[in-house]
């Protein structure tokens, strides 16, 4: 399926369900703390999730597990909650929900430091904040996909770390994951042109060292292959004549 350009309608219930997803998310991060099992978190989601009456956009999606993913220090994305997995003072925690609301997707994840962190930690997690922010001011009609993905290489690279490139951004609305696909690394002037209408989950998916990363076991979870850190974030953007409008 090609690049779907939404109605004002079809924007309108988008606009819902990024909204859930901000404001769901916003309430699980003052949550997190020392001592919490991620399972835990994934069960707070569940509950915020029926609150707003909606439905977790993950649980089952390929067969995923989990309502939410939670994923700490060298784990990249896709991290499954579990009981036995605490959350510690250091951590870096990073989690990604989505939400169904009325047929239509909400995308959001962010990465938080748990009590002190080390320097390079926080530089980490700002450096991947700031580069989709970057990103965001390049969501702009006439603009190419390569644009939106060298703002985020060329900033990352130049402060030290590396970009993911075995995941990406996407397109979304009635499905979570649609056209265009939206990688963290890329050439300007390359790619699809961006058009009003478009609807656009951006992601930063930001190492401390190498840019590879490996599966473990439970067949979900990605971690750098040089077990160190990672940082993800994750808005939803939409395309308009007068310029990106952050849904999320």
């Amino acid at each position: 399926m090609g690049i779907e350009l939404k109605s004002e309608w079809e924007i309108a219930r988008i606009r819902q369900a990024a909204k859930m997803a901000s404001e769901i998310a916003d309430r699980l991060k003052e949550e997190i703390k020392p001592g919490m099992s991620t399972k835990k978190l994934d069960q707070l989601a569940v509950n915020l999730i029926k609150e707003y009456d909606a439905k977790p956009a993950f649980l089952g999606y390929q067969n995923y597990p989990a309502t939410i993913c939670i994923s700490l220090n060298e784990e990249v994305v896709h991290g499954i909650p579990n009981e036995k997995k605490l959350i510690k003072e250091g951590d870096l925690v990073s989690l990604d929900l989505g939400v169904c609301y009325q047929g239509f997707y909400g995308d959001v994840a962010f990465t938080v430091g748990v009590g002190e962190i080390k320097e390079k930690a926080k530089k980490l997690i700002t450096v991947a904040e700031d580069a989709l922010k970057r990103a965001i001011k390049e969501t702009k009609v006439g603009k190419r996909i390569g644009d939106i993905s060298s703002a985020i290489q060329s900033y990352v690279e130049d402060n030290g770390f590396s970009v993911v490139r075995n995941y990406s951004g996407h397109g979304i609305g009635r499905e979570l994951h649609e056209e265009p696909q939206i990688p963290c690394f890329g050439q300007l002037h390359t790619g699809a042109r961006l058009l009003a209408g478009m609807v656009l989950a951006l992601e930063t998916m930001v190492n401390e060292g190498t840019w590879k990363v490996k599966i473990l076991p439970d067949r979900w979870t990605a971690v750098t292959a040089d077990g160190l850190l990672s940082a993800h974030f994750e808005q939803m953007v939409l395309v308009n004549k007068n310029g990106p409008e952050v849904l999320t």
